[in-house]
């Protein structure tokens, strides 16, 4: 039986809300059967499935400034925001090694979700052994943003980040028949997300229509998916975890101090809702 599903929106260095809130489940031992990460919600998420507390705020803030990591720099010499070799290798296996074998044996299903470029349509995709090369692909294809990332291979297809085509794939885990589900959203309750026409997306994805119309039209996509979080929260069919107030943090934040405000707001909205959590997974 499919009883609990955590989705985990992305939103870059925002994404440090939700890995508060992973060490506060890891601390308390709130057991999860399915993570449905978004883009930096996957690549945090992971920490959860590794059991790896405080791993995620570590490296970042540790490495965050450095040129290798990502960056001006790293877009410049590789064509990607963030630096594919010092991210997916040199930093997972040498200066804060993931531990594989954990996550490999978890019971935890793992989908990080992508934008597949000739559809312009999320794809779920299913992380089983982060020592696969695919594996690891789909987890950078997912956080891989559009205009400042090359496009991922992905077995005969293309893709980009999980965001421009689900950005909070609540209504997935429903269909998957998941009895509970948990959303962690990294924007604050007031938020709506403005359109932009973004008329270079036309120019750097011509070949590929589809996605050019997800992209242009991803606001409605999202605002849309809140106003169904907002439903769904009212019948009490979800439980959702969300920052109480504004953090002004960048998407490819360089500043420790403010990455730890992000983290810490994302631990104490989480201590505050435990004894709701609990009782909805009940």
């Amino acid at each position: 039986m499919k009883k609990v599903a955590l989705v985990l929106e992305g939103g870059g260095l925002r994404g440090l809300y939700s890995a508060g809130v992973l060490d506060v489940f890891m601390e308390n031992n709130i057991q999860i059967d399915c993570i449905i990460g978004v883009s930096a919600g996957a690549l945090f998420g992971v920490n959860y499935c590794s059991h790896q507390i405080g791993r995620a705020l570590r490296y970042n803030q540790k490495y965050g400034a450095d040129k290798r990591y990502m960056g001006m720099h790293s877009l410049i010499t590789t064509g990607n925001i963030m630096n594919k070799k010092f991210c997916f290798d040199t930093l997972v296996n040498e200066l804060d090694p993931f531990d594989y074998d954990t996550f490999k044996e978890s019971k935890v299903d793992f989908y990080a979700t992508v934008t597949n470029l000739r559809t312009g349509k999320p794809e779920y995709k299913i992380v089983t052994d982060m020592r696969r090369e695919r594996d690891m692909e789909i987890l950078r294809a997912s956080g891989s943003m559009p205009c400042v990332s090359k496009p991922v291979k992905i077995d005969d297809d293309l893709y980009l980040d999980g965001a421009i085509g689900d950005s909070i794939p609540v209504l997935k885990a429903l269909d998957m028949g998941y009895e509970k589900v948990i959303v962690v959203t990294t924007r604050v309750d007031s938020y709506r997300m403005p359109h932009k026409n973004r008329p270079y997306a036309k120019v750097m994805y011509r070949k590929y229509p589809k996605f050019v119309k997800a992209f242009i039209n991803r606001d409605k996509m999202y605002n849309k998916t809140l106003e169904d979080i907002r439903s769904l929260e009212d019948e009490g069919r979800i439980l959702v975890i969300k920052p109480t107030r504004l953090v002004k943090i960048s998407r490819v934040e360089k500043d420790p101090i403010i990455m730890q405000e992000q983290y810490d707001l994302g631990v104490s909205d989480t201590k505050d809702r435990l004894k709701d959590i609990k009782k909805y997974l009940k």
